[in-house]
């Protein structure tokens, strides 16, 4: 894979892509001053014996008193390992990875006061692939994400665990089998490295990468029903999206148009068709689609901007030797950006359960009941599309805003906090829904065109039928289904269904 150069302050979304799918990192040079002087500036502020939050004070609701000089790195030691309090399952090594990259890039815009060599043994973890383990479980998205970076950082420091090629070592151990030596925190780094929205945003960020996956791929999806049902593309033409003048819209509907593309499918039912208008899920394609691309490409722009924003406190300024205590902490845009991610899922995941179940039902579809050749010795894709209907309800359930939320924490001290974490760790499993209910979709749309041979669906589409026929053949009797459905999903997961209609150009959302 291709290096990425991280340029602390304006990394791409397509180079947090490429991390989160485990590209090699470097550091950009050219930061190191900055980095230098910041440490310089705290430093500075020691030697000045006046007490200035998280340097030479208590933290939180404790920030009034005062830390002796010899104490200073017992005090960042304490931090981390008191917040160190996470629960749960380990958040997923790419995510993880990703977070890494976050907080690397945060810390090296020199506003943070931490040494050159923090710096240094961070990005030689991402480099060697040692990645912390980091229970999923404990943040409220402010002060920042306190117990999950906690975690990493008490791995840096020696403590804790790493996952050293899948398996879970012991911190020291594995540093030292790596040559590294473990972290000696000095003034304001302990918090420095706890404090930010990094793991909130790199759950947000895969999130948002896997909403991508699963737009295009409903796109795919979307249209192979639409074929199957000897749906019209009357409603995909330009001149109705034109009018109303959503982008998405617009551009949703040109996907579907191209990929419908010279269908002899459609082709066969222009003249004399009885019906009328086809049902929402296949006519109102542009409309839901287009609006989940607008609210996606919103998204991924308040998650780049928080991405190459610097969240911790307080913030060093070098150039004045001031520390000035903040809230950038607070994870509010990201958890309105996850909020959106989610709702973006839930509505893929909708309409394409909808479609799902027009094609079983006869009346709507035109074709033998649930799919199948011979129904009633055959129940053929009854259950399938009861699956979907679970998956897409399930997904209704975790929808609901974590934005709305709030607990006051540290005795009323961070009386307002974002659940980011929350907002955004559901993420995950509403996209592995979601890929769940487009692999049906992609059996039932290839299935239903097998009942219209010797026609044939246009160019793009019969590529991604026979993509799928590689591993899944038609359904002329009832077998063991989930062995079809896993194969489906994991042409859906793994972008080669989108890829087996790299004919047609499909709208981006990250860049």
């Amino acid at each position: 894979m291709t290096l990425v150069t991280l340029k602390p302050g304006s990394v791409t979304l397509a180079e947090w892509r490429a991390i989160y799918h485990g590209a090699p990192v470097s550091l950009d040079p050219a930061c190191r001053p900055g980095i230098a002087a910041s440490a310089a500036a705290v430093a500075a502020i020691v030697a000045k014996g006046e007490p200035v939050y998280g340097i030479n004070t208590g933290f939180g609701k404790l920030a009034s008193v005062k830390i002796d000089a010899e104490d200073l790195e017992t005090l960042q030691r304490n931090i981390v390992l008191s917040h160190a309090a996470g629960t749960g399952a380990a958040m997923p090594e790419p995510i993880a990875r990703l977070m890494m990259a976050l907080k690397l890039a945060s810390l090296a815009q020199g506003a943070s006061g931490v040494k050159p060599e923090t710096i240094d043994l961070l990005l030689a973890l991402i480099q060697k692939d040692l990645i912390p383990f980091v229970p999923a479980q404990g943040s409220v998205g402010a002060s920042g994400d306190l117990a999950p970076l906690s975690h990493m950082t008490a791995a840096m420091i020696g403590t804790g665990y790493f996952f050293v090629k899948g398996a879970k070592v012991e911190a020291g151990k594995a540093l030292a089998e790596a040559g590294l030596k473990p972290l000696v925190l000095g003034a304001k780094e302990g918090l420095a490295l706890l404090n930010g929205t990094q793991f909130s945003t790199a759950n947000a960020l895969a999130g948002l990468f896997e909403a991508e996956n699963a737009f295009h791929s409903a796109l795919v999806t979307g249209a192979l029903s639409t074929d199957a049902a000897r749906g019209s593309d009357t409603p995909f033409d330009p001149r109705i999206h034109a009018l109303r003048k959503h982008r998405g819209q617009i551009e949703t509907a040109k996907a579907l148009r191209d990929l419908m593309a010279g269908s002899a499918i459609r082709a066969s039912h222009l003249v004399g068709d009885e019906r009328v208008q086809d049902p929402y899920c296949l006519r109102c394609q542009p409309q839901v689609m287009g609006a989940a691309l607008d609210v996606l490409r919103q998204a991924a722009a308040t998650l780049e901007t928080e991405a190459n924003g610097v969240s911790d406190n307080p913030l060093i300024f070098a150039d004045k030797g001031e520390a000035l205590s903040g809230g950038n902490f607070h994870a509010e845009p990201v958890a309105f950006a996850a909020d959106m991610i989610a709702l973006a899922l839930c509505e893929i995941g909708s309409i394409a359960e909808r479609r799902i179940a027009m094609l079983v039902d006869p009346a709507l579809s035109g074709m033998p009941a649930f799919l199948t050749p011979k129904p009633g010795l055959n129940s053929g894709f009854m259950i399938p599309q009861v699956t979907a209907a679970a998956l897409v309800s399930e997904n209704k359930q975790m929808a609901y805003p974590a934005s709305v939320d709030s607990i006051p924490t540290s005795a009323n001290q961070e009386d307002h906090v974002s659940m980011a974490a929350h907002g955004a760790r559901r993420l995950a499993a509403m996209a592995a829904n979601v890929r769940a209910v487009l692999g049906i979709e992609l059996l039932a749309g290839a299935q239903g065109c097998d009942f219209h041979q010797p026609l044939k669906s246009s160019p793009a589409l019969e590529a991604v039928r026979a993509a799928l026929r590689k591993h899944v053949p038609t359904l002329d009797h009832d077998r063991h289904f989930y062995p079809d459905m896993e194969a489906a999903n994991a042409l859906v997961a793994s972008g080669a269904l989108v890829s087996a209609a790299k004919s047609v150009a499909l709208p981006r959302i990250s860049g």
